[in-house]
């Protein structure tokens, strides 16, 4: 695995510090406060270590912003272990208070009814021109404060279907898609399927949220604006693999009470793997003058 995949794994890879307690390490991903889905991801890979069996379901509320420089301590509650279906809830903690909540629940796989909605029809992954080669084409809008944080490579290889600017928004539809992926394949070593799946929840946060600024014409760079994950909420339909391509089709229903609805769907290999359902903080303030 190249450094940014190894560097995923370890991030999503936690220490056992006692029976259902584990700890998690911070990286800066998005500036000072932990990035949602490091914590998402490291939660639900706290809540997989005590089951055998796959997640189907995660619900998660993001009560406190995180510190990246401290780890995360993650205590897992064994709320029932039922033929069908396990539930765990996880409480992310740090600096001694809950900074996140969330309830999982796992099921193995069962052969039932089968349908799917059909697939959005959007350029192939090999057409399209990845972050890094986009980011170079704007370097010019970027302010030099911020260039060195937003130039950097993601721990991911993301393909938007329709870049913009984020420096210069404009009004557009509540619609958004990327291809996304590792950046290399998972080592044999560490390939479980709760990794995976932690991965995939890792990246799910990535411009979920941001969906619903798109008819505003604003982004998530925008001065006058605070924006936060609220609650994430996210379902596994079908077996997938984090470290191949992976569409994520998301679009925003609703923005009302500086709040918006978003929801994303993961497509891999024609069939629809993964759902999720996001409400964020999206709040305009006045800009201060000198």
């Amino acid at each position: 695995m190249n450094v940014l995949t190894q560097e995923l794994v370890e991030l999503l890879s936690l220490e056992k510090l006692e029976e259902n307690i584990f700890r998690g390490i911070s990286r800066n991903l998005v500036g000072k406060r932990v990035f949602g889905g490091q914590v998402l991801g490291q939660a639900l890979r706290a809540a997989s270590y005590t089951t055998d069996r796959p997640a189907h379901s995660l619900h998660a509320y993001f009560l406190f912003g995180g510190d990246v420089n401290a780890p995360i301590i993650y205590e897992v509650d064994r709320i029932r272990d039922g033929k069908s279906f396990v539930s765990r809830q996880v409480r992310a903690i740090q600096h001694g208070r809950t900074i996140f909540m969330c309830m999982v629940s796992f099921a193995q796989p069962e052969e039932g009814l089968n349908y799917q909605i059909s697939e959005p029809e959007y350029p192939p992954v090999e057409e399209l021109k990845n972050e890094a080669e986009l980011k170079k084409q704007i370097v010019e809008f970027v302010p030099e404060n911020v260039r060195a944080s937003f130039m950097r490579d993601r721990h991911v290889e993301i393909r938007p279907v329709m870049p913009v600017n984020p420096f210069q928004p404009q009004p557009e539809a509540p619609n958004y898609a990327h291809y996304v992926r590792t950046q290399d394949r998972i080592a044999p070593e560490v390939d479980e399927v709760s990794l995976h799946q932690a991965i995939a929840a890792f990246y799910s946060d990535f411009t979920l949220m941001t969906t619903a600024l798109r008819p505003h014409g604003l982004s998530y760079l925008s001065p006058n604006l605070q924006c936060a994950s609220i609650d994430h909420a996210m379902y596994f339909h079908k077996p997938f693999r984090a470290d191949e391509w992976m569409l994520y089709d998301m679009d925003a229903t609703i923005s009302a009470s500086s709040r918006g609805l978003n929801f994303g769907r993961m497509w891999q290999n024609g069939e629809l793997v993964c759902s999720t359902t996001q409400e964020g903080l999206i709040r305009l303030r006045e800009i201060e003058t000198q």
